[in-house]
């Protein structure tokens, strides 16, 4: 007498017997553990597999490396817009002589001043006030609508493309180390001028943007065109902080070779320490403008 054959049973279910089996990995499986595939079944596992391999590879990346954030692409851009325009309503509401008052208490400055209006203005940045170098970029001209509706413009034309190749992390340390280049600049060129506006950080991301067309190998006339029209208005328009655009410039086009350069072994570390080296840098420069004019 032969000896029977051993029943088959599914790998999940070893009480139902089965005559299917995985076509990826072989393994018994009873109807209620089938997956079709496009030929014959497969197994759940390694459905999930395949589904966890599929999303991996698929997962789009920034052109420095990172994984694209889930959500609206140009979040932190409307966010930066969202905030200038809040700031200047608040300028508008609060009022105040000369500049306003909004301006007086956390526009740049380093020492003691008269501004364009004539009114004595006291403390500054030399007087321990260093919010100062980062306030200054969120606050326009109350009385003139077109200084933030020109920048908040540029802003989205130029940043919001910008934060999507780069990622919001990488796109916020470029924009707040712009702005703190801006303000070393200003700093130690114009320290008794009175400045405020977010240009200068908007300069550093026209300096990124030329590295990012350049690195991607684009047509650079257009970017440099628009660059050399600015910075050429930065120089002979009454009224411009040449110094704030080019700080934020140089600080911008920096930070965005250390982000867009940065070689494959180690790329993170490259292009935070890069960041951070340029940080460290506008600090540095910061400090040494205002010990000069401190008594």
């Amino acid at each position: 007498m032969g000896v029977m054959d051993q029943p088959v049973c599914c790998y999940r279910h070893p009480d139902r017997e089965t005559g299917i089996r995985c076509t990826r990995c072989e393994r018994p499986i009873c109807p209620a553990c089938m997956v079709s595939a496009s030929v014959g079944f497969q197994c759940p596992d390694c459905v999930a597999r395949a589904d966890r391999t599929s999303h991996q590879v698929s997962q789009p990346r920034t052109v420095t490396g990172r994984r694209v954030g889930a959500g609206d692409p140009f979040l932190v851009t409307k966010l930066l817009i969202a905030v200038n325009v809040a700031v200047w309503l608040v300028e508008l509401a609060v009022g105040g002589g000369g500049s306003g008052k909004v301006a007086a208490d956390y526009g740049l400055y380093a020492v003691c001043l008269h501004d364009q209006f004539g009114h004595h203005l006291c403390g500054g940045a030399a007087d321990g006030q260093w919010y100062r170098v980062i306030t200054s970029a969120f606050l326009h001209e109350r009385t003139n609508p077109l200084h933030i509706g020109f920048n908040m413009m540029t802003l989205w034309w130029i940043g919001a493309p910008l934060e999507q190749r780069l990622g919001r992390l990488h796109y916020v340390a470029l924009y707040f180390v712009s702005a703190l280049g801006a303000s070393a600049a200003v700093l130690l060129l114009a320290p008794d001028a009175l400045t405020i506006g977010a240009s200068g950080a908007i300069f550093g991301l026209f300096g990124a943007t030329a590295v990012y067309m350049r690195r991607a190998q684009y047509d650079m006339r257009p970017i440099l065109i628009l660059l050399g029209l600015n910075i050429l208005f930065s120089f002979t328009w009454s009224g411009v902080s040449w110094q704030a655009h080019v700080g934020g410039l140089v600080a911008g086009t920096l930070v965005a070779i250390g982000m867009l350069y940065a070689p494959r072994e180690r790329r993170s570390l490259v292009q935070w320490g890069s960041t951070a080296a340029v940080l460290v840098a506008s600090l540095a420069l910061i400090g040494a403008a205002v010990a000069q004019v401190t008594p």
